[in-house]
């Protein structure tokens, strides 16, 4: 059996496949907002989280 009998049309099938995926995830907005996720991860945090010295541990 010739096997472009059967890769052709496969490959034709993952191709609508990923179009139906790229089209799902933009109607979903996924691509809506690309910079802001970039910039977030350099943000500061407002105050880093930090354990509990041992006077304080003491205390309580």
């Amino acid at each position: 059996m010739n096997a472009l009998l059967i890769l052709i049309p496969l490959s034709l099938v993952l191709l609508l496949a990923a179009i139906w995926a790229f089209a799902w995830a933009v109607r979903r907005g996924q691509f809506d907002d690309l910079d802001t996720p970039a910039i977030d991860i350099l943000q500061a945090d407002a105050e880093p989280h930090r354990a509990p010295s041992t006077d304080e541990r003491d205390a309580g």
